[in-house]
């Protein structure tokens, strides 16, 4: 069912949404909450960053806000399910990007997903960036882990910045990140260089404490009874393959299981 609803933080926008429909748990909007957006086309870099700030975040009680777009969003949503909110383009009926939809639906049933647009509604070029500025909005703070010149990334820093949001992003090599390191050099943005850092200052910053997530693993939980390598390899990447180096988990043919 969707289901629709009012979020104060989108009021103090110059053009509110009408209404919100969502699907999921509306709890998750009282905790504290950090937009993270960058490129749909990230380095193996951005990739392995990405998810591991997304899920340290998460595992400290911060809830990740995203807007379900290949690359940098739906990787932070596999990190920190299920403390993720997803703000879609499209109506909720329409799972759009395809290629995303088995974490899509994970986050219609296990964290929040939001949309201003109707359940049918087919997102056209406008939507997307209208999006950004929900996006932007519902996070206390704005993460941008890649993103190039004149991208809908770069349109999201404009809406952080004009709201007064500090907005962070990862240290990137010259020519990889044009954007964020125009940012950088614009003095419109703070470095992150070292995640676990970043981590704790964020926890004190919101001053929450780490909470029973902390102990829980979702890639060791969806390995626990047995799973299928190449879904495994779908959804987490190459943290399969980490976990194996470190031994929690075994690969035994086609099936991958946690130790």
């Amino acid at each position: 069912m969707i289901y629709t609803t009012i979020i104060n933080e989108f009021n103090t926008l110059k053009n509110p949404p009408d209404k919100i429909y969502y699907k999921g748990n509306l709890e998750l909007l009282k905790m504290p909450k950090i937009s993270i957006v960058g490129s749909r086309k990230m380095s193996v870099y951005t990739k392995n960053l990405t998810f591991k700030l997304a899920q340290k975040l998460s595992q400290i009680g911060i809830c990740i806000v995203s807007g379900g777009a290949i690359g940098v969003d739906i990787e932070s949503a596999k990190a920190s399910l299920p403390y993720h909110i997803g703000i879609f383009a499209n109506g909720l009926n329409k799972i759009y990007p395809k290629s995303n939809e088995l974490i899509i639906k994970q986050i219609y049933e296990n964290a929040l997903a939001l949309s201003e647009n109707e359940p049918n509604h087919i997102p056209l070029k406008h939507d997307f960036l209208a999006r950004n500025r929900l996006v932007v909005t519902l996070g206390d703070i704005l993460i941008i882990t890649q993103a190039d010149l004149k991208s809908g990334s770069l349109n999201s820093a404009k809406h952080a910045l004009e709201y007064g949001k500090d907005i962070y992003v990862l240290a990137q090599r010259i020519g990889e990140s044009d954007g964020t390191n125009e940012l950088i050099a614009n003095y419109k943005a703070k470095i992150i260089y070292d995640i676990d850092i970043f981590v704790a200052q964020m926890q004190e910053y919101f001053s929450v404490q780490k909470c029973y997530t902390q102990n829980y693993d979702e890639f060791l939980e969806f390995c626990k009874n047995g799973a299928n390598l190449d879904e495994a390899l779908e959804r987490y990447g190459e943290l399969v393959y980490d976990y194996e180096l470190d031994g929690k988990i075994i690969i035994d043919g086609v099936l991958v299981r946690s130790v």
